[in-house]
């Protein structure tokens, strides 16, 4: 984006007063569910139910699972457990 687009117009950022400035709070304080989500935090897992392993897949392969999208991995894995649903547990 050029420079000269990225400029604000005085009235869509207002300057600060001492008063607006008196009445801010952190964010944590403000909206900690927010927060908390925006740092990637979560709970403990309960137990462990993935492995990471390292993997080498032919490139058409790869292609085919990247090519649906977001998710490509669990889509693999569940073709897989598809695929000897017979055999595992």
């Amino acid at each position: 984006m050029a420079k000269d687009k990225m400029k604000l117009d005085a009235d869509d950022a207002p300057e600060l007063t001492g008063e607006m400035m008196a009445k801010l709070r952190p964010a944590a304080e403000a909206l900690p569910d927010v927060v908390k989500r925006a740092r990637g935090q979560r709970g403990p897992q309960k137990a462990a139910t993935k492995e990471r392993v390292t993997i080498r897949l032919d490139l058409d392969v790869l292609a085919f699972y990247r090519e649906g999208g977001a998710g490509w991995q669990t889509r693999l894995n569940d073709d897989l457990r598809d695929l000897h649903k017979e055999e595992l547990p």
